[in-house]
């Protein structure tokens, strides 16, 4: 009974967060009936379980560490969204994992052997990992494009500092400007216009997306009158749903990724 119910919350966590993940990759979305579904069935389910089966037999112990996990989850994704780091839907999901999955599930086994034992925090840092990873795709597609274009990277962006530049290496790449228009990216760069009409390329480095539209109206102004190139910088912006829900899959079946790591340096 204990391992079917530890399987409950795990299998929720995931069939919410993939369909989280689904949501917002297609409509950059999140139905907040997701979170009023997924937030009181995990807490049912995990609250069964403890009631049941308390950690090292002690329901009081038990019960205070679920709300020491669950209120420092809390704390921690209000911190990221106030501090703009996090999106609303992730906060969310944050912290219904902390209600589903406050603790490391008895039935999992990761490889490495070892799970905090506040585990949404190891979901999150897996997550981030797994986003961090994610910029080597960008840069080798650069270097790509460099080889078989022949062309610079940074045409019209020659006052740009380097470390502008770099960061556009990292976190995105050009594509041309008709197929940014129906696209879910977000452009990395802007267009500013003269008095004299001419038009000036910059690099957006933290694109919001309430300016996306007025940047891109500029964008096919310019490329149309022939004012800059039609390649434009942009980037994928992955929801973080969508590394959080890898985040989750590697903690289950691998472990925390950030002890793996410092573990082997030391």
């Amino acid at each position: 009974m204990e391992e079917a119910l530890s399987m409950a919350r795990v299998a929720i966590s995931l069939v919410f967060l993939f369909y989280s993940a689904w949501s917002d990759l297609k409509t950059r979305e999140v139905s907040n009936m997701v979170w009023v579904f997924f937030g009181p069935i995990g807490l049912a389910l995990t609250l069964a379980q403890f009631l049941i089966y308390p950690l090292r037999g002690d329901l009081l112990q038990t019960l205070l560490f679920y709300g020491v996990s669950v209120g420092f989850t809390t704390a921690f994704s209000f911190v990221l969204f106030y501090a703009g780091a996090f999106g609303g839907a992730d906060a969310k999901a944050l912290m219904c994992l902390s209600l589903a999955l406050p603790v490391p599930p008895r039935v999992v086994n990761p490889v490495s052997g070892y799970l905090p034992e506040i585990f949404p925090i190891a979901i999150f840092s897996n997550g981030v990992i797994i986003a961090a990873v994610s910029v080597f795709y960008a840069l080798f597609r650069n270097i790509g494009q460099r080889k078989r274009s022949g062309k610079k990277l940074f045409e019209g962006h020659e006052d740009e500092s380097k470390v502008r530049k770099l960061l556009a290496l990292l976190c995105g790449y050009k594509i041309p400007a008709d197929e940014l228009v129906d696209s879910f990216l977000y452009p990395l760069e802007d267009v500013e216009f003269s008095k004299e009409g001419d038009a000036k390329r910059k690099l957006v480095l933290f694109p919001k997306d309430e300016s996306r539209e007025a940047i891109l109206s500029r964008i096919v102004k310019a490329e149309s009158e022939g004012k800059i190139d039609k390649m434009v910088w942009v980037t994928p912006g992955l929801p973080m749903l969508v590394f959080l829900t890898m985040g989750l899959v590697l903690a289950l079946t691998l472990g925390d990724v950030v002890w793996i790591i410092v573990s082997n340096l030391l």
